[in-house]
């Protein structure tokens, strides 16, 4: 199942909002509808949070059905809120922005090639993945140059052949290329996807639509 969605009218919705298989976390702000949507497309709980104070919610998280990775600015009390639902830890260093530095879902990760090594010990212990560093496009924001579901992946059009075979060695998974919100290749900035469905962000065209849902699997209603 697929929708098109924008937070606040912005269509950058990952930068706002994570998901995983079961669990999205979303801005405190979110409206009812956009929380209903989220819903019943992806089937997830919705979690209303921030992070120090921040909406940016996409940005600074990430996570996979074993929990989420939250940035180092989280307040004890926005990181409690969270761990009610599912466990949640925060990433400590420089690249701490957990979304635009990390690709993961539930068996591997990709992460910021200068990501410290103690980082990604943390992402391989408290995620349960094998972890390895790249680039997609040349980008080290991995996290935002592509969506990764259980089911496949999709990257930014820049990607090269060495880095689409790295992925999809890494993954397991097939890999497709596309675009969101009128040709933006930052594709985890635009879409937020599972192994139930995607919402795009509300400028994305029918015809991106049709190469996100052909490349993720999921089906038409």
């Amino acid at each position: 199942m697929h929708n098109k969605a924008s937070y606040k009218s912005n269509s950058v919705i990952g930068v706002f909002i994570r998901c995983t298989e079961d669990f999205t976390l979303v801005p405190r702000e979110a409206d009812y509808d956009l929380i209903r949507l989220i819903e019943g497309t992806l089937h997830t709980t919705v979690i209303p949070v921030s992070v120090d104070g921040s909406s940016v919610i996409g940005s600074l998280s990430c996570g996979n059905s074993t929990g989420f990775l939250i940035s180092e600015r989280v307040t004890d009390t926005e990181l409690n809120e969270i761990k009610r639902h599912i466990p949640a830890k925060r990433l400590n260093g420089i690249l701490n922005t957990a979304g635009n530095n990390i690709l993961v879902n539930d068996t591997a990760a990709l992460v910021n090639p200068n990501m410290s090594d103690r980082a990604v010990e943390k992402v391989h212990e408290f995620l349960g993945v094998d972890v390895y560093r790249g680039t997609i496009a040349g980008l080290k924001t991995v996290g935002m140059a592509a969506c990764a579901t259980n089911k496949s992946i999709l990257v930014h059009p820049g990607i090269n052949q060495y880095e689409l075979d790295q992925l999809e060695k890494i993954f397991g998974l097939p890999v497709d290329i596309g675009t969101v919100n009128m040709g933006i290749p930052l594709i985890g900035s635009g879409l937020l996807a599972n192994s139930k469905g995607f919402i795009a962000g509300g400028e994305t065209t029918g015809h991106e639509i049709g190469r996100i849902e052909d490349a993720l699997g999921t089906i038409h209603l």
